[in-house]
């Protein structure tokens, strides 16, 4: 979901706080165009049928995807089929596989293809209308499953976005009152103040049996192989246990469950991957607040805190929430050298990382998502270029995958860390700040001859070196 206004002062949850001037005027808008008010006895003004809950889960489509990557290996791109290309749909997308192939990425998550809700809607994809549709703007089931395939081809895996806490005011599902959650008159409200979707109802058995088979519906209609979950914090972990126990008797499958939120209760329901929020707000204040460098260090230890082997948190420099409504990384991060070296972090520290779509030619704007805003694909090939080698030197790289890590000493304007994973060691030194900083360097990497992993250049190094602005240098050892 996007858009969201919590009143909780965590900062885990800061993501939705900036958001209410935006959502205030889309609701004043929609407010002005329609006659709404909160929705009553679950009944619906358009003319819908009612929901049937006995059909049987389809036969499955095509074969499935026997390349999906394993957690630590995943290099995921999200794409805001409304902003990759001209046309806004799936086509758009299949059109630009080999460009996403290419950059390194073997993960593409789908932000919603479904048909967004028109009663009190606001043109958020996060309004679903229903969950077993691909929404006409969109293109067809047949195009989603031609650009699965392809990608497929591509050794590309592809999770959709599922939007389970919530759905628009005029999904069939709204028929069924005692689906959706009510307030002490018994109409049906919103959660968090989001007006126009519905809150839904997990005490209810009938609608969550609903819920598992839309979970169904696409991995076996359209081969896809994963979800994002969104607001995940949302729904109560026993469902999630249960949604992911079910999809994993799905005979052939391996999956990639990604959950949009911080509870660390996530992994033990079976998610793969939680959200980074926590890291990307230090990093913020690093860049922006002049907080010191060795925030990310601690951020990065606590972030690993119960969780499993196996599992990950998702780190990133932009996403669809904050890119629309904060500002595109090259803004919040100083411009193309601070980006880079805060993608070089999201890289190397730890965890999984997330590549919003346009980031790598370096978009310089906000990309709206309640609208089309496309991107301009012919702009900074250098950054691409550049992003295909921080990216190749992670995936060949086991001791960045997998290895230790020893955070050096604490610093304020750099951050310095080894990894290690048997022989192969790796040094990452990031000056987070716009001024050359002399870095006195720990023993175990000074006065040695180390390889940068970028060049393939020797670096030999003495007891000090010096960084440039917002520069980094990634060496392994020989």
């Amino acid at each position: 979901m996007t858009f969201k206004v919590s009143n909780n002062p965590n900062p885990q949850v800061m993501q939705w706080k900036s958001v209410i001037p935006l959502r205030v005027l889309l609701l004043l808008v929609a407010l002005t165009l329609q006659n709404y008010g909160c929705k009553k006895s679950g009944t619906s003004d358009a003319a819908v049928p009612p929901v049937e809950t006995s059909e049987k889960d389809p036969e499955q489509y095509g074969s499935p995807f026997r390349n999906v990557p394993n957690t630590e290996d995943i290099i995921m791109y999200e794409i805001n089929l409304r902003a990759f290309s001209g046309s806004g749909n799936l086509k758009g997308v299949q059109s630009r596989l080999d460009s996403i192939k290419d950059l390194g990425v073997n993960v593409m998550w789908l932000m919603p293809i479904h048909p967004g809700g028109e009663l009190k809607g606001i043109g958020s994809p996060y309004a679903v209308k229903n969950y077993k549709e691909v929404g006409p703007e969109y293109g067809t089931l047949d195009d989603l499953r031609i650009l699965v395939k392809e990608a497929h081809v591509r050794n590309i895996a592809v999770i959709m976005d599922l939007v389970g806490n919530h759905t628009a005011w005029d999904n069939p599902w709204i028929q069924n009152k005692a689906w959706y959650t009510t307030d002490a008159s018994g109409n049906i409200v919103s959660p968090n103040g989001w007006a126009d979707v519905a809150d839904l109802n997990f005490n209810n058995s009938s609608m969550r049996r609903e819920m598992l088979k839309a979970m169904k519906y696409w991995i076996l209609t359209a081969n896809v192989d994963g979800y994002r979950c969104d607001y995940a914090d949302g729904v109560p972990s026993d469902f999630w246990k249960e949604a992911i126990d079910t999809l994993k008797k799905i005979p052939d499958r391996k999956l990639i469950m990604f959950a949009e939120g911080t509870r660390k209760d996530h992994f033990f329901a079976g998610f793969n991957l939680t959200f980074g929020w926590d890291f990307f707000n230090a990093m913020k204040a690093v860049y922006n607040k002049n907080q010191s460098a060795s925030t990310l260090s601690n951020v990065n230890t606590a972030d690993y805190v119960n969780v499993p082997e196996q599992s990950h948190i998702l780190r990133f420099i932009s996403n669809h929430d904050d890119n629309a409504v904060d500002n595109a990384p090259f803004a919040t991060f100083k411009g193309t050298k601070g980006s880079l070296g805060a993608f070089a972090l999201t890289l190397y520290m730890g965890g999984v990382p997330l590549i919003y779509n346009g980031q790598e030619v370096g978009n310089p704007s906000k990309l709206e998502f309640f609208s089309r805003t496309p991107i301009d694909w012919e702009i900074n090939p250098d950054i691409t270029a550049e992003y295909k080698k921080l990216i190749a030197f992670r995936k060949g790289s086991n001791a960045i995958k997998t290895g230790s890590i020893v955070h050096f000493t604490n610093h304020a304007d750099i951050v310095a860390f080894k990894k290690t994973s048997g022989i192969e060691q790796v040094v990452v030194l990031v000056n987070v700040r716009d001024k050359k900083v002399n870095y006195p360097l720990d023993s175990s990497v000074a006065s040695k001859v180390w390889t940068d992993g970028l060049t393939g250049s020797a670096v030999s190094l003495g007891t000090e070196i010096g960084l440039e602005p917002f520069s980094y240098l990634v060496l392994k050892n020989n």
